[in-house]
């Protein structure tokens, strides 16, 4: 039997003085110390049932080692069911992830990112549970390169591995979407093991969801010694590619129809069409959307409606 410990903490305080509230779990003791955290956007919640199926097993499971457990990392967000805060929360950072690994005395999120720290900056290994839309491939995201962080993805064990560019090797779009200000960027620059599972479905818990969440945290725990139960980490033999920098975007605001045949896990190459945004008012062809690159679609948006700069459909180039 695992030891057990349900903390509030305060992770900021609104203009009326009331406290924004969440709970920290921490199950055994000892090192290492896995920090594992849910609904940093709050319409992200299939990682939030994650560690609540997994309560019950790590109280009941001997631990060589820490786990902490944060199920809701951003309560606003969580409470509006939204992935970003309102202007008048914090209009200079309404993405928690993007200012990690935050300020005591900064803005909102920067301030609740500070707190949380205080947490994950002692663990030796953090896994940061996102959710990915209902077109979107369920893939684990780590820092190319890093082989701890390699190791971790690939015990999490989705089929999908994205390795995520940064620093000198990241190009003018990573630091143009802010990414430096990551949870798990944050993580790995203070040499802390990082991984983004995204599991598939926001808005709704999904059992194949949150079936492969419990899996794969349990994976993870074995890889990292903390479980040491008999049962192996299996070998991972999936597909591995670089993320994010292979995005088609809208160029236009529309109505967006993806091909007929194109589905997630399409191989395309450079030059093919993969749908069109059109003009519901006047009928008139706005854009054909191509791709710049051969690679692999891992999203598609499925909400027709989009605007300009929007992402229609993610590519990440095979590696």
């Amino acid at each position: 039997m695992a030891s057990h410990t349900a903390r509030r903490r305060t992770l900021a305080r609104l203009p009326s003085g009331v406290e924004i509230d969440t709970t920290v779990h921490h199950y055994g003791d000892g090192d290492p110390t896995v920090y594992v955290q849910a609904a940093q956007h709050g319409r992200e919640i299939n990682g939030t049932a994650v560690l609540r199926r997994l309560h019950e097993e790590l109280l009941e499971t001997p631990l060589s080692g820490t786990v902490v457990a944060v199920p809701v990392a951003d309560p606003l967000t969580f409470d509006r069911v939204s992935y970003t805060t309102p202007e008048g929360f914090d209009s200079v950072n309404p993405n928690m992830n993007r200012c990690w690994p935050g300020r005591e005395d900064g803005t909102l999120h920067e301030r609740m990112a500070a707190t949380l720290w205080e947490e994950a900056g002692a663990a030796d290994y953090v896994v940061d549970l996102h959710t990915g839309s209902r077109s979107m491939e369920t893939h684990t995201v780590y820092l190319q390169g890093d082989d701890d962080c390699r190791r971790l993805a690939e015990a999490f064990g989705t089929e999908l591995l994205l390795a995520e560019p940064a620093g000198e090797d990241a190009e003018a779009e990573w630091d143009a979407r802010d990414f430096g200000g990551k949870f798990r960027v944050a993580a790995t620059r203070e040499g802390i093991p990082a991984i983004t599972p995204e599991l598939a479905h926001n808005k709704e818990l999904v059992e194949d969801a949150i079936q492969t969440g419990v899996a794969g945290v349990r994976r993870v725990l074995r890889e990292v010694g903390v479980l040491t139960d008999a049962e192996p980490v299996p070998d991972w033999d999936g597909t591995r590619a670089r993320n994010h920098l292979g995005r088609v975007q809208a160029s236009a605001s529309g109505l967006f129809q993806p091909a007929t045949d194109l589905t997630l896990g399409d191989e395309v190459s450079e030059g093919e069409t993969v749908g069109e945004v059109f003009d519901p008012t006047t009928y008139e062809r706005l854009q054909t959307a191509t791709v710049d690159r051969d690679g692999l679609v891992y999203s598609v948006a499925r909400e027709a409606t989009v605007t300009a700069g929007q992402t229609l459909v993610g590519v990440a180039t095979r590696l």
